[in-house]
């Protein structure tokens, strides 16, 4: 299994970035997906996530109303749209795919991910 994140860059405060995660090696639609973040010093936290029908989303509440993930099942890929970013949201993006198709246990938590995509970096910055 593969997971190829891409999509990061430097973008200015109150900017828009989309991030892209393709998978392969999977049956795309047997897994719901998710996004965490690693900023500098800080621990990898939750984002959001998607359960394998795109119908269930959940994010952090830090992102709540300025992040939107969705999936695409016919290119095996999951999305993570960005918009009002801040500084605070510079960090290493990864996306993963979770145990089962739905988001039925502590989705939060980077435990009950089973694949890692390499991570892509955005830096929120003027």
């Amino acid at each position: 299994v593969q997971l190829q994140a891409s999509g990061g860059g430097l973008v200015q405060p109150g900017g828009s970035l989309r991030l892209s995660c393709t998978a392969s090696g999977v049956t795309f639609d047997d897994y719901a997906m998710g996004w965490f973040r690693q900023a500098p010093g800080k621990e990898r936290e939750f984002v959001a996530a998607i359960v394998w029908s795109g119908t269930i989303t959940r994010y952090a509440d830090s992102v709540k109303g300025r992040f939107a993930i969705s999936r695409d099942n016919t290119k095996n890929t999951v999305f993570l749209q960005m918009n009002s970013l801040k500084p605070e949201d510079t960090a290493v993006y990864y996306c993963a795919s979770y145990r089962h198709p739905y988001l039925d246990g502590p989705y939060y938590s980077e435990d009950t991910y089973t694949n890692w995509g390499q991570g892509t970096l955005v830096t929120v910055s003027s």
